[in-house]
């Protein structure tokens, strides 16, 4: 019988009941139960485990992880790094993504924050913009599995898409930058920048003073990488001058966002609590019961973490 452990604990019950309804032949068991013998554990589910959890398990096949950013699980010293770790993905978050990214893309394309601000001061005024999807350029930085979704979906609703990546992609009808050599020939046309990208030494502090200088005057933001991307001085620097005209912000370099933060009441930015594209336990469960199944084949998940890439 396959064996997974999950943790925490407060959460350990709905995993279980989901688990039970879509793989019921899995023995899903507390990572910390008392009667538990590590070396008969094949998967651990986690989301944020205390040091030197991963490593009690001797025996491991896989640990998947309950998000798509893995960045916080390597900082344990004791991570045992020839263990195969998996992303949370699958098709309920990636339609959530890519919803969000276009609700995203209307409303700072339709200047809603406006019409939110209004309405808090009873303020009738109409407020119009005349742009539409047609004549705007959305400009998408990671064209991993995500990227790749959302910049199919906006090009079908609309949206001039174009795409920057670490290595070159061939999309059909999507034209795509790669390499830093061509990151502000990117941005010279890109009208609404979305960060889709992972947390990595080269991501952090990428989005700062330089890289919003290369985007048009009036652009707008939206960031749904990690939050340790951008530089927040430098995004509320570009917004009071001006050069900017709006952001939306789902990720943030402390979560949760701290009471002070000036983010919260610039009247530009949009704040959203990291809840861009969490799927139902049970579409989480699905997706984690084709990783499963995938590795007992002998194969590998598409979203396995490599180190060589840094996600």
């Amino acid at each position: 019988m396959v064996t997974l452990a999950v943790g925490p604990h407060e959460d350990f019950a709905q995993w279980k009941a989901a688990f039970s309804r879509v793989m019921p032949d899995l023995r899903v068991v507390w990572h910390e139960d008392p009667d538990l013998s590590p070396s008969c554990v094949d998967y651990l589910l986690v989301w944020e485990p205390g040091q030197g959890t991963a490593a009690r398990f001797p025996a491991l096949k896989a640990i998947l992880c309950a998000g798509a950013g893995i960045d916080h699980l390597l900082q344990d010293p004791d991570w045992p790094h020839d263990i195969p770790l998996v992303r949370m993905g699958g098709e309920e978050t990636a339609t959530l993504m890519e919803e969000y990214v276009t609700w995203a893309c209307l409303s700072l394309m339709r200047e809603t924050r406006t019409w939110a601000l209004q309405q808090e001061r009873r303020i009738f005024h109409r407020h119009l913009t005349t742009r539409t999807a047609r004549d705007t350029t959305v400009g998408i930085m990671g064209m991993g599995h995500l990227g790749t979704r959302v910049a199919h979906r906006l090009s079908a609703f609309g949206f001039d898409v174009r795409g920057w990546s670490r290595t070159p992609k061939n999309l059909p009808g999507i034209e795509v930058f790669a390499g830093g050599d061509r990151i502000a020939d990117f941005l010279s046309r890109v009208d609404i920048l979305v960060s889709l990208l992972p947390s990595t030494p080269r991501t952090r502090d990428l989005i700062n003073r330089e890289l919003l200088s290369h985007l048009p005057p009036g652009a707008g933001l939206i960031n749904v990488g990690r939050g340790d991307q951008l530089c927040e001085d430098d995004l509320i620097e570009a917004l009071d001058e001006g050069r900017l005209s709006g952001a939306i912000l789902d990720v943030f370099r402390h979560e949760p966002l701290p009471p002070d933060s000036p983010l919260w009441t610039h009247p530009a930015i949009t704040i959203t609590p990291h809840a861009a594209s969490e799927a139902s336990r049970d579409g989480q469960v699905s997706y984690l019961a084709g990783v499963i199944a995938d590795i007992e084949r002998g194969g590998m998940p598409e979203l396995l973490y490599r180190p060589e890439r840094g996600y």
